[in-house]
């Protein structure tokens, strides 16, 4: 006899461990929202302390505060940056990735036009639903 439990242990345990680890993460996804909400607002104290006395770094026996500029860049016309990118030569201006769900469409209409050194990993995962009640 096999020491490996029936299918319906696996699946039972499999559901249990899940739901464990969906309630745990619950449980502790409100104390994590408080702590950055409170994170948050002593970062706003400190960077206004940094305005106010004109202060790109500020040491202390706690720590060092730096004050810098993030900069984010975003369009709200891709179709125009598209062809901007084509005109200016300029692909690097971009992220290199490939649009998963886009790209599987692609290869589905287009199985013989297979994209230069596009690679491709597939495996199997199992997935696990509640039982279905009538």
């Amino acid at each position: 006899m096999s020491d490996t439990p029936p299918i319906e242990g696996l699946v039972s345990a499999y559901r249990k461990i899940r739901d464990a680890i969906s309630a745990a993460e619950e449980a502790h996804e409100a104390q994590v929202a408080d702590l950055k909400a409170k994170l948050e607002l002593v970062g706003a104290e400190l960077l206004s302390f940094c305005n106010e006395k004109g202060l790109d770094s500020v040491k202390t026996s706690s720590g060092t505060v730096s004050r810098r500029i993030n900069t984010r860049y975003w369009t709200t016309d891709w179709e125009s940056t598209y062809q901007f990118v084509l005109d200016h030569e300029a692909p690097f201006l971009l992220e290199k990735r490939i649009h998963n769900a886009n790209m599987a469409q692609y290869l589905e209409a287009n199985p013989d036009a297979l994209p230069p050194g596009l690679q491709i990993d597939r495996k199997y995962i199992i997935q696990v639903r509640k039982p279905t009640t009538k």
